[in-house]
């Protein structure tokens, strides 16, 4: 595998990073900062907001640059958001550099990963995808949970300089190792949206928000599963989310292979082994050993989607795969947004946290129907020949 698709990775492990660390310092932000747990929340959400708006909107604005100088460029804006974050005087400008850093993030990791494909035979495209991909992943298996303690020890503003140093390397390994590539220019934004609005390529996304859609109604939630519902101390939770955070590593990897050999099965496999471990984790958050084993599935499930629902929207949007690739990033994100309402629509009903993983199945189960009515609808129609007329 080119070193270069390991800069790329780095690059993916610092937005991973600073993506999801911030749930973790909370209570840290919001003391500091004088701010309320609610408000403190919406660095979460609006930093999701950026990439479901930055995704499509950059890589559009940005489709005729050449791709390492676009990279490093994107680079460069999430390396400021983050000094921004890290210097931060109030919660104002925190959220100025999230969002900044949330624009780059979705345009980056769309060019990223056609770009890391474009770096190696199409029989290992799969696997390259797979490679960038299990940066974010690494980060939520080491990066959060280490993000977190760090942040809890030496202040929340120590987390932010350790991505902006993570952001600083992968920029240079980006600048120096990622050939140029002059693109041919791409038509204007009309053309490209034109793309994305193909029926194939509209359907990929909606699978995209429904599977993961699934995945965010129930893991959001899954520490106060965890320790109401299965009985765990509070300070095992870390353990729980450790365990998923491997399991993403496993499933992310796996599933880059599995996409390389069938990739036409590819999306519906993984849906499909998504929604029975959600279905199964209903049952099993009951009993401690099951609760461990199946949330290590349900990581390596979750993340086996990632890879194959990027390969199939850049195939099917062949006229801008770096933009329906980022697009499908900002449809990840907002799976991140419209997941937790579910599930919290689902709490504030009066429905138990065990509900959540079911719901969560069903969702999913809803993705993977309309995978399969896609695939259908792919088959080529067969037109019965002619009944052979009867002579005397």
């Amino acid at each position: 595998m080119p070193i270069a698709v390991f800069a790329l990775a780095l690059c993916a492990f610092a937005i991973g990073l600073t993506e999801f660390v911030v749930a973790g310092l909370l209570p840290n932000i919001a003391t500091d900062l004088h701010a309320s747990i609610p408000a403190a929340g919406l660095l979460v959400s609006g930093y999701a907001l950026g990439v479901v708006i930055g995704a499509p909107l950059l890589t559009a604005l940005t489709g005729t640059v050449e791709r390492r100088r676009l990279l490093t460029g994107l680079m460069t804006l999430f390396l400021f958001g983050s000094v921004v974050s890290a210097l931060a005087p109030g919660y104002g400008v925190l959220m100025l550099g999230r969002i900044l850093a949330a624009l780059a993030h979705g345009a980056f990791m769309g060019v990223g990963i056609v770009a890391a494909g474009e770096l190696v035979p199409a029989d290992k495209r799969g696997r390259a995808l797979s490679l960038v991909i299990s940066g974010a992943t690494l980060a939520t298996v080491l990066g959060v949970p280490f993000g977190t303690l760090i942040g809890q020890q030496l202040g929340w503003r120590a987390t932010f300089w350790i991505v902006a140093v993570c952001a600083a390397v992968g920029l240079a390994g980006v600048a120096t190792l990622v050939p140029r590539a002059e693109r041919a220019a791409q038509g204007d934004l009309r053309t490209e949206f034109t793309t994305l609005r193909q029926p194939q390529v509209l359907l990929v996304l909606l699978i995209t928000v429904l599977g993961f859609g699934g995945v965010m109604t129930s893991y959001t939630f899954i520490a106060e599963m965890a320790t109401r519902v299965t009985g765990f101390a509070s300070g095992s939770v870390i353990w729980i989310t450790m365990l998923f955070g491997l399991g993403t590593v496993v499933g992310n990897l796996a599933s880059g292979r599995f996409t390389d050999r069938y990739p036409r099965a590819a999306v519906p496999v993984a849906l499909g082994l998504l929604a029975l471990v959600l279905a199964v984790l209903t049952l099993a958050i009951h009993d401690k050993a099951a609760t461990c084993v199946t949330v290590f599935l349900f990581g390596a499930a979750a993340f086996g989607t990632l890879a194959p629902l990027q390969m199939r929207v850049m195939a099917k949007a062949q006229a801008a795969p770096t933009l329906a690739s980022a697009t499908n990033v900002a449809a990840f994100n907002l799976a991140n947004t419209v997941g937790p309402l579910l599930g919290g629509a689902l709490l504030n009903a009066g429905f138990g946290y065990p509900t959540l993983n079911l719901a969560g199945a069903l969702v999913t189960a809803t993705g993977l129907t309309v995978a399969l009515r896609s695939l259908a609808a792919e088959r080529p129609r067969t037109i019965p020949a002619e009944p052979a007329l009867i002579t005397a």
